[in-house]
């Protein structure tokens, strides 16, 4: 950490880039927006909104299992971001099981399990008016993320980038044409659980910081900002990455000085990016 706070010093010597909170919040949002921007392409072009939203609410009763356990077992001290990961994937791997079983739509199987969790996610943690130690995590708080929060982040970044690099062609024929990815020997089934999964665990670790109301519009936008003018695959990418990139730098300095959530003033500013990118869309067609 030394070395990045050197860095920083000499290549951003402003008063407000001095603390030290500033500087952990600043390499925070340059290792998650990238990977936001990059699995956003994916969701966005698997039509997986709704399910990067539901684990976002799942986040609720993930920390509310932690406290029940914590409450039966007191030697057991589990902090909230293990609870809600582990609570994550399970409900992940639940509902793609139940969506396989073809009872239902994939939308209202979502809905069901997202609804389920966050009412008993309150239920439990609103009982006895505990709630209002946990309401940080609605609005997250990068301001407030700590070196080995960032160690963390840094593993799971190399991890995601290294996995992307690896799987992405086959996840992407996965996606786009199953049929033709199983007549190539790509067992299809397993890199939707991969995926879902890997969807899972960004979700979880960044909710303390995004925030639990938005994380997946974070997720989203700007995957989506990039579509509306990007021309091929390479371009959906690096535009999706860019603009998540831009958009957290602008939203971590306006949130310094405006006093603002620093997830939400991210979020606003990609929704920025995709009025404009719209626009362009728009104008493009017309020509």
């Amino acid at each position: 950490m030394h070395l990045w706070y050197s860095l920083v010093d000499l290549l951003l010597p402003f008063e407000w880039m001095q603390y030290g909170f500033m500087k952990n919040a600043l390499l925070g949002v340059l290792l998650v927006t990238p990977i936001f921007g990059l699995l956003g392409t994916m969701i966005v072009n698997n039509k997986m909104a709704f399910f990067s939203d539901s684990l976002g609410h799942s986040a609720l009763t993930g920390i509310a299992i932690g406290v029940i356990v914590g409450n039966v077992f007191p030697f057991m001290e589990i902090k909230p971001i293990w609870s809600m990961l582990v609570f994550s994937v399970l409900m992940t791997i639940a509902i793609l099981v139940v969506k396989e079983a073809n009872t239902a739509s994939t939308d209202t199987i979502i809905g069901v399990f997202s609804s389920t969790a966050v009412a008993l996610g309150l239920v439990i943690l609103t009982r006895n008016g505990g709630f209002n130690k946990y309401s940080g995590y609605l609005i997250g708080d990068f301001l407030n993320i700590s070196p080995s929060d960032l160690l963390t982040l840094g593993i799971v970044f190399i991890l995601v980038i290294s996995l992307w690099v690896v799987i992405f062609n086959k996840l992407l024929l996965s996606s786009m044409n199953p049929s033709l990815a199983r007549s190539r020997g790509i067992r299809v089934k397993q890199y939707e659980y991969l995926f879902a999964i890997i969807m899972a665990v960004i979700v979880t670790i960044s909710i303390q910081w995004v925030g639990i109301l938005i994380i997946s519009s974070l997720l989203i936008i700007p995957a989506a900002s990039s579509r509306n003018i990007a021309k091929n695959m390479r371009q959906y990418h690096i535009y999706s990455v860019l603009i998540a990139l831009i958009s957290g730098l602008s939203g971590l300095i306006l949130s310094y000085f405006w006093g603002t959530a620093t997830g939400a003033t991210i979020v606003l500013i990609t929704s920025g990016f995709f009025a404009l990118t719209l626009v362009m869309k728009l104008r493009l067609g017309q020509g």
